[in-house]
């Protein structure tokens, strides 16, 4: 039935039906499902106070306050709903097994290593694969996660265990948590000399909601101070009892530093996964997974870690992660070795993508070519929708306290870019959580893995946003246009670092760093006295260059003797010159400031900004 008009506008009016939207979808989209013309709903939301075009992505917001006006329930559809609709079109199931149960064989534990931070949890899983990580990382952080495998002795019979290296620092909580998620069993590293921390519990916490049996690994045994028992007694005040308590949960003291006892811990690994789990799968079907790392390698191109949950991955499948996909040219093993399969719970090194994937994408074999491209291009139209329509305006850190008091911007927009997609995830869950009161909101309007590219300068410049580089630099042209274009692209190598700085900026705290960097030094041979412009000190330049109008110091014996002067005239024979290179002569004029002796030395200098990071 026709509505009475909304401003003017005759439109369908609604009674209380429910419509479903993706995020990020358009006013022509929201026509589409009402049978109402686009452009009378960008009437409808002119009226309304808001300028939208018709096939802008708009805010679930926006959607919300169109659907109240024209009494309509609006549903946003969640990412994960929409991936299975969106399969389900391709007559493709995700996340089961096929056949029956006579299909069905065992498979390893994937074991996830979790703990608080300096517990030794990577140091552990250095012991257990006998390679040094440790070295290799930025600030003694796990910055990436890999997976691997490894053999032990049970009863006589050989077992593999796959291990997920995630991070152990609490800024990586994002990453844990979805480690657990596609894990069968926790390995809880507790120090001996330290007890249950903060992050033990957030650990414990994650394992608990994604319903894993946990074993805790007792560590830093040989450490003066070390109390096991203490560790047990703590635990037991979180449901986790010790066996020999009459509990269920196996304890193991180690030392990871020494290497003791490793090998009964990942014996009580296999041992809780025979009592409390029945790990099979199905090895003949189409391979299904999860991407656990993924980066862009400079001779390999796009490259993901995955583990296989189901099926077998051969070389050759077309397989689909996320919004990419592509022909499996080759995969390695943990030890970089090629392997023509993999089956359930082997992790391996893929190579053929078209893109970078996101860490903990969905991955699944298909038949076709075109499918895969098809499934990708969707999911990929769909996260770009969701971006656009979170976009605003655009603002630099330091600026960003001024503009808060101005009442010019409530949020602060971020472009995170970084080597993996682990560590960009991590980060922005990180910065996402930070809290610094209501007058101000943190939006990560794109997050990407590679170098910082032309394209996200654009996307900043449109939106107001700050780029975050992690471990990455500006690529080609990128820094040439975000000088012209005035966008602030910030370099990091150290977590911790970009989280303090986007924090502060948030309270207003943050100023720009300088640093005096030297110019050049002038020694005075010979005085002029001027009437109208005081003393003139005839120079010859002994380093660097002098400029005019820069800041210099006055050297006597070795001494500073005046401070904070300017460099007011710079001549050549008789001419103005802006500066002198070394090994010339000339005449510099300090201002009003006069007392020089012939032998001191000028020294300039200028402060420039220091690059954070």
């Amino acid at each position: 039935m026709q509505a009475p008009s909304i401003g003017g506008v005759m439109l369908p009016r609604g009674n209380g039906q429910t419509v479903r939207l993706s995020r990020g979808a358009s006013l022509t989209d929201f026509a589409e499902k009402i049978n109402a013309n686009p452009a009378s709903l960008v009437q409808v939301m002119f009226n309304l106070g808001e300028m939208v075009t018709a096939t802008q992505s708009v805010s679930d917001e926006t959607l919300q306050l169109l659907a109240d006006e024209m009494n309509y329930n609006v549903e946003i559809v969640s990412p994960e709903e929409e991936d299975r609709e969106l399969l389900e079109s391709f007559d493709i199931e995700f996340g089961e097994d096929e056949g029956g149960e006579e299909m069905l064989s065992a498979r390893p534990p994937v074991v996830t290593v979790m703990g608080h931070v300096d517990h030794g949890k990577t140091r552990l899983l250095d012991a257990i694969r006998k390679t040094n990580v440790v070295a290799g990382e930025a600030g003694g952080i796990t910055q990436h996660i890999g997976a691997y495998q490894v053999s032990t002795e049970v009863n006589e019979e050989e077992r593999r265990i796959t291990f997920i290296d995630t991070p152990g620092h609490e800024a990586f909580t994002a990453m844990r948590a979805r480690g657990a998620k596609s894990t069968d069993i926790a390995i809880l590293v507790v120090a001996a000399n330290d007890g249950v921390m903060p992050q033990t519990i957030e650990a414990l916490n994650h394992a608990k909601a994604a319903d894993v049996p946990i074993v805790v690994a007792v560590n830093k045994i040989d450490v003066e101070g070390a109390d096991p028992t203490k560790v047990r007694g703590q635990l037991t005040e979180y449901g986790l009892v010790a066996e020999e308590y009459g509990g269920d949960t196996m304890f193991v003291d180690i030392s990871a530093k020494q290497g003791l006892h490793i090998d009964q811990l990942l014996e009580a690994v296999v041992l809780t996964a025979d009592a409390s789990l029945d790990l099979r799968a199905n090895p003949e079907q189409d391979a299904q997974g999860i991407a656990i790392e993924a980066h862009l390698d400079r001779g390999r191109g796009a490259v993901a870690t995955v583990l296989v949950q189901r099926g077998t991955l051969r070389v050759g499948d077309t397989m689909v992660v996320g919004d990419a996909y592509g022909r499996v040219r080759a995969m390695l093993d943990d030890n970089g070795n090629n392997v023509a399969e993999a089956g359930p719970a082997t992790p391996v090194l893929v190579l053929g993508l078209t893109n970078v994937p996101g860490a903990g994408d969905n991955f699944l074999v298909v038949d076709e070519d075109r499918t895969a491209r098809q499934i990708a291009e969707k999911r990929a139209a769909r996260e770009r929708n969701a971006a656009f329509a979170k976009r605003t305006r655009r603002v630099s850190l330091e600026d960003l306290d001024k503009v808060l008091k101005a009442g010019q911007v409530q949020q602060l927009n971020l472009i995170i870019k970084g080597d993996a997609s682990g560590s960009v995830e991590a980060l922005e869950s990180s910065l996402l959580q930070l809290d610094v009161g209501e007058e101000v909101d943190l939006r990560v309007l794109h997050r990407g893995v590679g170098a910082v590219t032309e394209t996200d300068i654009d996307l900043a410049t449109g939106s107001d946003a700050i780029v975050i580089g992690f471990n990455v630099r500006a690529d080609g042209r990128a820094t040439q246009m975000a000088e012209r274009e005035g966008v602030d692209v910030r370099y990091y190598s150290v977590i911790y670092q970009v989280i303090e700085e986007i924090e502060a900026a948030l309270k207003g705290m943050l100023k720009p760093e300088y640093e005096e960097v030297e110019l050049g030094t002038a020694e005075i041979r010979e005085i002029f006295r001027s009437s109208k412009l005081g003393n003139i000190a005839g120079v010859l330049i002994r380093s660097g260059e002098v400029r005019r109008n820069t800041k210099a110091r006055l050297i006597r014996d070795g001494k500073v003797v005046a401070e904070n002067l300017n460099i007011e005239g710079l001549r050549r024979f008789k001419d103005d010159v802006t500066e002198i290179r070394e090994g010339f002569e000339g005449g510099i004029n300090l201002g009003s400031y006069n007392d020089i002796k012939v032998d001191d030395v000028i020294a300039t200098y200028e402060m420039r900004e220091k690059p954070r990071g």
